[in-house]
């Protein structure tokens, strides 16, 4: 019997490359995705029909309520989406507070629910200076507590958390993905502004690859 897991699937990149992963893996997945109020809640509707695509388990929760309590990020508020090179000082702005704790706990409790015992979740190295919730020492740590915060264990697995952007779409290259089926762009328009430090970190990786995008840009 295939093992069941959760996967938290945002849409992007790193969570459609971690999705793809599962099912290499041979996993039974239940792919949860989140709304809490981002402004590039577009990725929402790429990964829904991914999972419609791939037959696979998908869930959107709305929890945007929380922004009552954790505004403050470019993401989240009515603060201008910073532009440039994806570096510390400016993509500072797009932390959303306490974010991953908060998903990966529901995620956990999703997956006991379920009787699964594993969530995968998209973390890398190219997030560890500017995300807290995304280096390493949060990783196990939070694995550590979701080891004993119910009856069963549940392991929170990051396959690709000291590789870089670049390092996955090259594995996802591998696999034969289709990366337009993804979003990235932190702005939520018709098109990707190609501006924004997610939008250059993106086309970076596809550029070190030596492929084109096939994501349309403004």
């Amino acid at each position: 019997m295939a093992q069941k897991v959760v996967v938290i699937y945002s849409g992007g990149m790193d969570s459609f490359t971690v999705l793809h992963k599962a099912l290499r893996d041979g996993c039974e997945i239940y792919a949860l995705s989140f709304n809490y109020g981002q402004r590039h809640s577009k990725e929402l509707e790429y990964a829904a029909r991914v999972c419609a695509d791939l037959d696979v388990h998908h869930k959107i929760v709305d929890i945007s309520s929380i922004n009552q309590l954790i505004g403050g990020s470019a993401l989240t508020s009515d603060i201008d989406v910073p532009e440039g090179h994806y570096e510390e000082p400016s993509m500072q702005q797009t932390v959303v507070p306490n974010r991953n704790m908060i998903l990966l706990s529901m995620a956990v409790g999703y997956a006991v629910s379920l009787n699964a015992n594993k969530v995968y979740y998209g973390a890398h190295s190219g997030d560890h200076a500017i995300y807290p919730d995304c280096r390493p020492e949060f990783v196990l740590k939070m694995n550590d507590v979701c080891q004993i915060a119910n009856y069963e264990p549940v392991d929170i697995y990051a396959p690709y958390l000291n590789d870089s952007k670049i390092d996955i779409l090259k594995d996802g290259l591998t696999m034969g993905l289709d990366y337009g089926q993804t979003w990235t762009c932190y702005n939520g328009r018709e098109k990707a502004c190609g501006k924004c430090g997610a939008c250059q970190e993106r086309l970076e990786a596809f550029e070190q690859n030596g492929v084109t995008d096939p994501l349309l840009y403004e």
